[in-house]
């Protein structure tokens, strides 16, 4: 194994996010591109992980302050999976159907903990491996401690060469906490500390940033942007720009086709007015809507930073303007927009429904039977779910913002293949989602858009390609 790549996340045996997706994906276009990589990720109880065949290779113990707390490495077995998936059996720790948040949709309240034991579970069974991979790479703050660990551990002292590659794909959360709980840490060089250091907390966003070999971000209008606005770390990400590249992220081109989907009504054949025409009329009898109005969705975490705030008064300022389209939402999140979105399905019946659940056969139905996808963004570090909508022939709506300017170009432009708007406002989202029901109306033009967009190329290739460049200079060195 030549990359291991370390994440809280992986699709499809644990997902919340985009980062599940990519982590799920990089690493079959990695093996395809004959670089060795496997995945680690804790073993939590999810669906599909209690579904499957797992093998113990390795056992150990991580001692946390006066606690010791036992753990297994195991190898999925089976070939569903094109790399190889290891999982960390941490009993206590990460045994719950939530990856992040429990049943009620509150976090974790030993997060911390569990993050830390995680990655020095990881660390010691690297330590102990026969062969060794040539390069870690550290997925979000979930592990941002690792390329510290590597460096000045005096337990994880024969890593210190190995190269470390850390990718954001939120600066959004930073893992911060207090040093008062310094004692869950292993034993560290003290001259270090400031490595660990951030505004007075151990933050681990901000020790992945300083320790790693090399800076990723998962689009390059992403990097600009955290350079301008990342809480707090400005100052760091702009001093580290020498070792930083921002690199879109691409999809599985196999998983995310509408033409062996089999989540999908019926899949496309040759007839995009009949594939999406089927897919339409699922939506139009699961959902309480108005079969003759355009579908207008959003898919997604039901929280501030993916917008969906934003969506209540920008569906009660659409209808009241007079103009009419059926809004649908599907996710999970804050409770208070559970509750929002709830109510909103009895004030607006026909113009307005959500499923407040995580869904994937759903997910896929709505990509291919909605005609526009919104994403009102305040941040998208990189976005998977415009792709996806692009290949299902479902036009995108779309703030200008990070990974979501950089996929998306406006179709008043040339190479045009959604609708997008510059500012986080109910004003600007309207006047989007009043452009999007006068294409629809246009029986010339909006088919000929279908058509484009569904031929755009957003495969992982390119990506791959980038990364291993990355991984070259890094081994080369």
């Amino acid at each position: 194994m030549r990359v291991l790549h370390i994440s809280a996340e992986c699709y499809p045996a644990a997902k919340a996010g985009g980062l599940g997706d990519v982590v799920g994906a990089l690493p079959i276009y990695l093996n395809k591109a004959k670089v060795d990589t496997g995945v680690i990720i804790p073993k939590y109880h999810t669906k599909w992980i209690l579904q499957q065949n797992f093998q113990e290779i390795y056992r150990g113990h991580v001692r946390m302050h006066d606690e010791l707390i036992y753990y297994s490495i195991e190898q999925l077995q089976g070939g569903e999976l094109s790399f190889p998936l290891y999982v960390v059996n941490i009993p206590g720790k990460f045994d719950r159907p939530g990856v992040y948040l429990d049943a009620s949709g509150y976090g974790y309240r030993d997060e911390t903990e569990r993050a830390i034991c995680f990655q020095q579970a990881v660390l010691q069974w690297v330590v102990a491996m026969p062969k060794r991979p040539a390069i870690l790479h550290c997925h979000d703050h979930h592990t941002g401690l690792i390329p510290f660990f590597v460096k000045h551990c005096p337990e994880f002292k024969s890593l210190a060469n190995m190269p470390t590659i850390f990718t954001i794909h939120n600066g959004e959360y930073h893992g911060a906490f207090s040093w008062r709980k310094m004692y869950l840490l292993p034993l560290f060089d003290a001259n270090a500390r400031g490595l660990l250091d951030w505004a007075d907390t151990i933050n681990p966003l901000a020790a992945g940033i300083k320790n790693c070999w090399r800076l990723t971000t998962v689009s390059p209008s992403y990097l600009d942007e955290l350079r301008q606005k990342s809480n707090g770390l400005e100052w760091l990400i702009n001093h580290e720009s020498g070792k930083s590249v921002g690199i879109l992220n691409g999809i599985d081109a196999n998983v995310w086709d509408p033409a062996t989907d089999p989540f999908l009504v019926q899949k496309y054949t040759d007839s995009i007015a009949n594939y999406k025409a089927s897919n339409k009329d699922f939506l139009t009898k699961r959902f309480n809507i108005y079969k003759e109005l355009p579908i207008i969705t959003f898919i997604g975490r039901l929280v501030r930073e993916k917008g969906a705030d934003l969506i209540p008064d920008l569906v009660s300022a659409f209808l009241q303007s007079g103009q009419r389209a059926a809004f649908l939402v599907l996710g999970t999140g804050e409770g208070y927009l559970h509750d929002r979105f709830r109510a909103m399905t009895h004030q607006f019946p026909g113009f307005f429904d959500a499923s407040i659940e995580y869904n994937e056969t759903l997910a896929h139905r709505l990509y291919a039977g909605s005609d526009f996808l919104l994403m009102p963004s305040r941040v998208e570090p990189c976005g998977l779910n415009q792709m996806y909508a692009l290949r299902y022939g479902t036009v995108p709506i779309v703030r200008k913002i990070g990974g979501l300017k950089d996929s998306i170009i406006d179709i008043g432009d040339p190479g045009g293949r959604g609708i997008t708007f510059n500012n986080f406002s109910v004003d600007d989202a309207l006047m989007a989602c009043a452009r999007a029901v006068d294409i629809h109306q246009n029986e010339t033009i909006f088919p000929k858009l279908l058509k484009r967009i569904m031929a755009v190329d957003f495969s992982w290739e390119k990506s791959t390609a980038q990364y291993i460049q990355i991984y070259q200079q890094l081994t080369d060195s």
